[in-house]
């Protein structure tokens, strides 16, 4: 910075250049840019200031990057090749998010292979360049829940371009990347080791992580699979580059544990005793060690012993990272060098395509445990930067205890002071968790599950066909995503039975509500872990009642234990019988699209809180309903206190009426909610104070996305908000707001992606989108979509599998709008709205966001501070979404 206010015009412009690029990685201010912009404008105008930043981005881009085209680079390459370098280089650009994006890809990885084998010459792969490659950029869904697209698919583009890398004997390294896709990547690895046309062929390489707790048995199996099908592999050892994702992924989803080490010293350990492993098998790998650690580096060097032959293993290093460290190790001997070869990993790419690996080496080598962090800190002592890390392991007590600051999943909140556990999440990546979750679920199909009020002690038999009985009203429940499939049964309740449950509800209370805080918590936690006992037996009935994913069932019944027990430890904290008293009967109305959750997270609070409750559940998900007030139940929590009254609205309605009911708890649509209210507001409760109503309802969803928005993460987002659960939530995205500069390239991203979900069956692992609850909800999104079609709207869908015709399915739907007016009510699925504005309109767009009334949420998607603040202040929404795009 101190070289900001030089008296050089050009030196001031490139400095702040320099600067703003330098700051990638964070959102930044606009009023200080501007002001920044100006001080140059006004004494060298825009052309230096244009010049100065181009210098600044073409700097940071010839520090990390070899080249802007394969060309460049391999021109670049020739000053370290002259001094004994080789190049394994890599084609920049992250995850593809669509198909045109993959084929982008391998068009550019087909020509680097051409390039880079010419200028190899014939050198071989020990000698000349080669070529790494990252399996998602080659596919847009390229993850286990979608093996069967991935092996069709993205198997024989990987096989193509071995292939000519094989023609031209270059290696070629499959890059290593995100734990959760370590499986799938090993089983594409195995079919090209076991493909005829690339037999006898050494130059297949693969990238394992040295952080994973699996790297030591992963090593054993490529070792294994080299020698099973006469392949000797390049296996390149990094320590790893998404520590921060893997531990915050696993935080997220509630997994056992972590897939990475916690501490940075047993990924050293790890290292070592993976390279080990590698040095010991020469007839099997070629070991290939990336690292830019000194001491690591020389452990292996002594390691692998001083009879050195080509083809023995090799060093790697980063582009613009590791030079001056192997510049001492490549060269002879004679001139005080190791004469150990070095190949350096050369990221090839335009300075747009620079932002996501720059962050990740920023993140690897900047943090406080990273070796190049630490030679730069004049406090670290050479003896402190070179402490042999197997003696530093061996000083940790109890012997491998993980980070004392990082807490397992498990234990993340009561680490911030909360005494409660995470919900326990699945892995759906697992080999292991998926053969266990199948068998269950075929338990779970072949249950016969029934639902009736809880005041109806005795099973009722039910005719074959369901039929109405005299006394008892029977109802078939349909899977909404096959109507062929009978779920189960369900007796919806009259009225007789409902004012007897109230009645019981009133009589129950006047023990009930003695009971201590204390007494009720341990209940409400007995039934969390009750739930995630059973877990992989509800997931099932909630994928085939409510037609939910394998992801969201899951996620349900995580949110479900969450409600548990943050109502067990508030009611602790909250309920003192001397100030607070429980109302009496309270009435929990909930909706299908979480049938689990918001349906105990409602009865859980009015337990908590000392009340009796009538649960009435969505008449499509009553099943889910009933098992979770047998859930309760079995926890401990009387039969009378507790009570399941299933039925359609007209029950409710009446439940809402009943004079013994002193609360009502409610989520679904708006017009339902301002009945409810009107009912309740006639009348007063017990000591006269009114009835509390608690209310969820939804809204027109917006999210705002500027020109400072990075595509991918608005991509990823959008889908997830307007698509993920069939759209069928109250918070999902209903209104797109893109700045109609960058709209084009963004909306074509987004639109691809789109058509890359797959609306199927939630039974496959491999769907993305379900049905809509029903054929009422199914005609109101698709009459909508028609009108819109009809009114001269543009609109894109995407393609539903052919068994779909059996369910209530519509696919996801973009709708090209003009204004906020445009769209009248909420569309309760899997249908987005799109407009564009002009950035001086912006204010404009909130006032007309907020006109459109109440919304539950509200997203922003911008790298600028002015930008974010001003939105989230002037907008009127419950709960308000941010993505810095960091």
């Amino acid at each position: 910075k101190k070289h900001l206010n030089t008296r050089s015009m050009f030196v001031s412009a490139a400095t702040w250049g320099l600067m703003l690029t330098g700051r990638l990685v964070s959102t930044s201010s606009e009023q200080k840019m501007d002001s920044a912009i100006k001080r140059l404008l006004a004494k060298g105008g825009e052309p230096l200031i244009r010049r100065g930043v181009n210098m600044a981005m073409r700097l940071m881009g010839e520090h990390f990057v070899c080249g802007e085209s394969i060309s460049e680079a391999l021109k670049n390459a020739r000053t370290w090749e002259n001094k004994g370098f080789t190049y394994s280089y890599d084609m920049l650009g992250e995850a593809a998010m669509t198909d045109a994006d993959a084929r982008g890809y391998y068009k550019a990885y087909e020509s680097a292979i051409h390039a880079i084998g010419k200028h190899s010459a014939g050198k071989g792969i020990y000698r000349g360049a080669g070529i790494s490659i990252k399996l998602s950029a080659l596919h847009p869904r390229y993850e286990r829940a979608q093996y069967e697209r991935v092996m069709d698919e993205l198997l024989p583009r990987v096989k193509a371009l071995t292939l000519l890398a094989r023609e031209y004997d270059i290696g070629l390294n499959i890059d290593a990347e995100e734990a959760d896709r370590l499986e799938i990547s090993l089983d594409i690895l195995e079919a090209l080791c076991q493909a005829p046309d690339l037999a006898g062929w050494d130059g297949i390489g693969f990238v394992i992580q040295a952080y994973q707790k699996r790297a030591p048995y992963v090593i054993d199996y490529v070792i294994d699979l080299g020698r099973r099908t006469q392949h000797r592999l390049m296996i390149r050892l990094v320590k790893g580059a998404y520590w921060d994702t893997e531990i915050k992924n696993a935080q997220v989803e509630g997994l056992d544990g972590y897939p990475v080490f916690t501490r940075k010293v047993y990924t050293d350990v790890s290292y070592l005793a993976c390279a080990h492993k590698l040095l010991n098998a020469p007839d099997a790998v070629f070991p290939q060690f990336a690292t830019h650690n000194a001491h690591t580096l020389a452990s292996i060097y002594h390691m692998a012993g001083t009879d050195f032959t080509e083809g023995q293993y090799e060093f790697q290093c980063l582009h613009g990272m590791g030079e001056p460290l192997y510049a001492e190790v490549v060269g002879p001997q004679s001139e005080g060098k190791l004469d150990r070869p070095c190949r350096i990993y050369a990221p090839v790419g335009t300075h747009k395509t620079l932002l996501a690996y720059l962050v990740r080496r920023l993140l690897e080598n900047g943090a406080n445990s990273s070796f190049v962090n630490r030679i730069a800190d004049e406090d670290v002592s050479i003896e402190e930067l070179i402490r042999d890390p197997i003696q530093e392991t061996e000083s940790i007590h109890p012997l491998g205890a993980p980070h004392p600051m990082i807490p397992l999943p498990r234990d993340l909140y009561r680490a911030q002071g909360e005494p409660r556990a995470n919900s326990k999440g699945t892995d759906l990546s697992d080999e292991d968790t998926l053969r266990h979750l199948s068998d269950v679920l075929l338990e779970s199909r072949q249950r016969d599950w029934v639902a009736q009020p809880t005041l109806v002690t005795q099973r009722v038999a039910v005719d074959s066909d369901g039929a109405d009985t005299p006394t008892e009203r029977w109802h078939a429940i349909h899977n909404p995503a096959n109507h062929q499939d009978t779920v189960g049964q369900a007796m919806f309740s009259d009225t007789t039975q409902l004012q007897a449950t109230v009645d019981r509800a009133a009589i129950a209370m006047k023990t009930w509500q003695h009971t201590t805080a204390q007494e009720r918590a341990q209940l409400l936690l007995k039934a969390a872990d009750l739930l995630e006992e059973r877990r992989y037996l509800l997931i099932g009935l909630i994928v085939r009642e409510a037609g939910k994913t394998y992801m969201n069932a899951i996620n349900e019944i995580r949110e479900a234990v969450d409600f548990l027990r943050y109502y067990a430890k508030r009611s602790v904290e909250y309920f003192d019988p001397e100030t607070h008293l429980p109302l009496g009967p309270v009435a929990c109305i909930s909706p299908w699209n979480f049938p689990l959750a918001i349906f105990l997270g409602q009865v859980s609070a009015a337990l908590a809180a000392g009340n009796t409750v009538i649960a009435k559940p969505a008449e499509q998900t009553t099943l889910i309903g009933a098992q979770g007030v047998q859930l309760l139940h079995d926890a401990g929590f009387p039969g009378d206190v507790i009570q399941l009254l299933p039925g359609a609205g007209d029950i409710g309605a009446a439940l809402v009426a009943n004079t013994h009911i002193q609360a009502v708890m409610f989520t679904g649509s708006t017009q339902v909610a301002q009945s409810i209210a009107r009912t309740v507001s006639e009348r007063s409760g017990a000591h006269g104070q009114p009835i509390p109503l608690i209310a969820e309802t939804g809204g027109l969803n917006a999210l705002i996305v500027d020109s400072s928005a990075l595509p991918e993460q608005v991509t990823g987002d959008v889908l997830n908000s307007a698509f993920d659960s069939a759209g069928q939530r109250c918070s999902a995205l209903r209104i797109l707001c893109i700045q109609e500069d960058v709209a084009d390239s963004m909306l074509t991203m987004i639109t691809g992606a789109m058509h890359e979900l797959k609306v199927a069956n939630p039974d496959l692992l491999a769907t993305d989108v379900g049905p809509v609850i029903d054929s009422e909800a199914q005609d109101t999104i698709c009459t909508h979509i028609d009108n819109m079609r009809d009114a001269g709207f543009t609109v894109e869908q995407a393609q539903a599998d052919a068994a779909c015709e059996y369910g209530t399915y519509v696919p996801p739907t973009l709708i090209h709008i003009n204004d906020i007016s445009d769209v009248e009510k909420e569309i309760f699925g899997p249908v987005l709205h799109v407009l564009t504005y002009k950035s001086q309109e912006l204010d404009t767009l909130l006032d007309k966001i907020n006109a459109a009334g109440y919304g539950l949420t509200f997203g922003v998607h911008s790298r600028i501070d002015e930008h974010i603040d001003a939105l989230t202040q002037r907008i009127h929404a419950g709960n308000i979404y941010v993505n810095r795009n960091i």
